[in-house]
């Protein structure tokens, strides 16, 4: 599995962001992956996970997928989560997210789902997703911590 950069600015991602998860990403090219476990300040009701944080993982995990594919990020258009079990604080759980269609380089599809140790589905999401700007990039990538040109296929 390669280990995919990050930035210094994310929520999710970033080193440098004080309230942010810090998540790491891996692929083997076509899935995404990462690890998430979520505190105890991460709760909406009493010993439950916000959905709008289990939310923002699965988008992430989805605009990684459709970047590691299309060498392309993109914003989200629309997404859809199914929760179906409740997530505890403390839980590691394992985070996957893959490319479903590219329509032309217009639109991504992508789909997303975080599991429990026991395999148990937390959630499950699909995303559509408008492609960066070619114009964007460089902005986008004085962000990044790490090597991007294998990614984005920069010299």
């Amino acid at each position: 599995m390669q280990e995919l950069p990050h930035t210094h600015s994310c929520f999710v991602c970033g080193e440098s962001n004080p309230l942010g998860l810090k998540l790491r990403f891996h692929t083997d090219g076509r899935v995404v992956t990462t690890r998430f476990t979520p505190h105890a300040e991460h709760i909406g009701f009493k010993g439950v996970v916000h959905g709008g944080l289990i939310a923002t993982v699965l988008d992430e995990i989805m605009v990684w997928a459709c970047a590691v594919q299309t060498r392309r990020f993109g914003y989200c258009a629309e997404m859809s989560v199914r929760f179906i079990n409740p997530l505890r604080p403390g839980e590691e759980t394992l985070v996957t997210g893959e490319l479903v269609a590219n329509r032309r380089d217009k639109i991504y599809e992508a789909k997303g789902e975080i599991r429990s140790p026991s395999g148990l589905v937390v959630a499950t999401s699909t995303g559509k997703y408008l492609p960066l700007k070619e114009s964007e990039t460089p902005k986008m990538l004085e962000d990044f911590v790490g090597d991007t040109r294998e990614l984005f296929g920069e010299e």
